[in-house]
């Protein structure tokens, strides 16, 4: 299946497409397609579904005629820091930023983690990421949800892998942080891998 991803993010289409081998990812600006999305969900499932409504549109706007028969995928996906409820789940994407000011680099997001975090003991720095895609095809809907439990670091990774979050995350299933982690073996464990494994059965079931 050729599937348009609602997305700019090279990081997650390199992710996205290691783990639906077989089927083919593209980035709507590959084909000049741009859309807008304000997320004004409340829940991971809602802005999904937002963004891949969004994109849909502007794919039937656009007349294009080859990307009618194409499956439109949307995630959302969102860490959650026990020790600090309220303030990402959601809005992970945006934390540390005041409304109308530019978001905060991944790096930099990292690094008021940890310093909110300071002083916290290990057992109080429970999190877990969580990633619900959502696949529109045809008159079809799929909706998976995937979850990876962890605890926040004290201090950075040094690892090299994932991107976001993944420094300051050690999972639990994997037994050390996303980042360290070697290419494709965040995929054994992480939310979106655990939601794309979900998806798929779904896919291949009806």
């Amino acid at each position: 299946m050729d599937i348009l991803l609602a997305s700019g993010n090279e990081h997650k289409k390199e992710e996205l497409q290691r783990l639906l081998a077989g089927h083919t990812l593209h980035l709507p600006k590959e084909f000049s397609i741009s859309f807008d999305c304000d997320e004004t969900g409340l829940t991971f499932e809602e802005n999904a579904l937002q963004k891949a409504e969004a994109l849909k549109k502007a794919v039937d706007e656009s007349g294009k005629e080859e990307l009618k028969d194409m499956g439109i995928l949307a995630d959302d996906s969102g860490l959650f820091v026990d020790a600090l409820p309220g303030e990402l789940g959601i809005h992970t994407a945006r934390y540390g930023s005041k409304e109308g000011e530019p978001i905060l680099s991944a790096d930099e997001k990292n690094t008021l983690l940890l310093k909110n975090l300071k002083g916290v003991p290990q057992e109080k720095r429970t999190a877990h990421f969580v990633c619900t895609l959502i696949l529109l095809k045809g008159k079809k809907k799929y909706v998976a949800t995937g979850i990876a439990e962890g605890r926040i670091l004290e201090e950075k990774a040094k690892g090299n892998g994932g991107f976001g979050y993944d420094p300051v995350f050690f999972c639990n299933d994997a037994g050390c942080s996303m980042a360290t982690l070697p290419e494709g073996g965040k995929d054994l464990y992480s939310h979106r891998g655990k939601a794309v494994k979900l998806l798929l059965k779904q896919i291949e079931n009806n």
